[in-house]
């Protein structure tokens, strides 16, 4: 069996623009192509592709075959870059990285990249215990996660621990935990969390406090606004000690529980493919952690 290109590329447009209509205009072609061209797909293959849904989306099957779509993408962009006279080629790798990477030691590693080849980068915020996901669904072709297990088709290493440290702005310390880190000053005090994904804060409290607490919630999705919330005494949180470094030293903040603090493991994992500019991303990347993280 082979798969017909325009066809996975008929595919992949759908997926990635989220309508026939989008992915027509993309393709430059008419929707009434593009349905046929991925109706034939799935006639090959036997099954359902493309979720009719708004937007559209893949199924199980479709996913596969999507990320196939961009390792050929990327390989067709890679040879074409290589022909003596060619035009320059648009090369941009789609990645997942969690915010308190890209705000700490991730955009080092991409500057060091585009200052040796051509590559833009289309980056996808996302917590790094679910930024898995994107690689099994083809959207990102690398990813920085937590987890150690390598997705199928794909290569995993680990690049080092981001350590945090619970803290929070000298009144408020004494506000609300005048007593100390207790579980009842957990449960009363509010708490920073960057979305509905984190549970960095309640892992932190369990295990300084003692049991689970459901304290009030206040959500910041920024890594820089962390520290600075913090600083102000709106609530307390999980802050990287690069981040938490400066105004520690100030005095704008201090820390909940000194001598406690989380460590998460950073993997790297990407497709595994064997791909020039894919080895020199993963090279920039590891070098870089290896540098700043423990």
């Amino acid at each position: 069996m082979r798969i017909d290109l325009a066809q996975l590329t008929a595919l992949a447009a759908v997926v990635d623009e989220g309508s026939f209509e989008a992915a027509a205009r993309r393709l430059h072609v008419t929707p009434s192509a593009v349905s046929q061209r991925v109706k034939a797909l799935e006639a090959r293959m036997g099954q359902i592709l493309v979720t009719r849904t708004r937007p559209t989306g893949a199924t199980a099957a479709g996913r596969v075959l999507v990320r196939y779509a961009g390792q050929v993408r990327l390989l067709e962009s890679e040879a074409l870059s290589a022909l003596p006279g060619a035009d320059a080629v648009d090369l941009r790798l789609p990645l997942a990285v969690n915010a308190d990477s890209l705000a700490t030691w991730f955009l080092p590693a991409l500057a060091e990249l585009a200052d040796e080849r051509a590559a833009c980068f289309e980056i996808h915020q996302e917590d790094q215990d679910h930024s898995a996901t994107l690689l099994r669904d083809g959207t990102v072709m690398a990813a920085v996660t937590a987890d150690p297990h390598a997705v199928q088709g794909c290569a995993a290493q680990p690049l080092g621990r981001m350590r945090y440290v619970g803290v929070a702005s000298p009144g408020f310390l004494r506000r609300y935990f005048a007593d100390g880190p207790t579980t009842t000053a957990f449960g009363a005090a509010p708490m920073l969390v960057f979305n509905s994904k984190d549970a960095l804060q309640s892992r932190f409290a369990r295990e300084v406090g003692g049991r689970r607490v459901d304290p009030p919630l206040t959500v910041l999705p920024s890594s820089v606004g962390f520290a600075e919330a913090a600083a102000l005494g709106l609530a307390w949180g999980m802050v990287p000690t690069r981040l938490a470094a400066a105004p520690l030293a100030d005095g704008r903040l201090v820390e909940i529980a000194p001598g406690h603090h989380l460590d998460v493991p950073l993997y790297w994992q990407r497709w595994k493919l064997d791909s020039p500019v894919l080895a020199a991303l993963t090279a920039s990347v590891t070098a870089t952690a290896a540098a700043y993280l423990d």
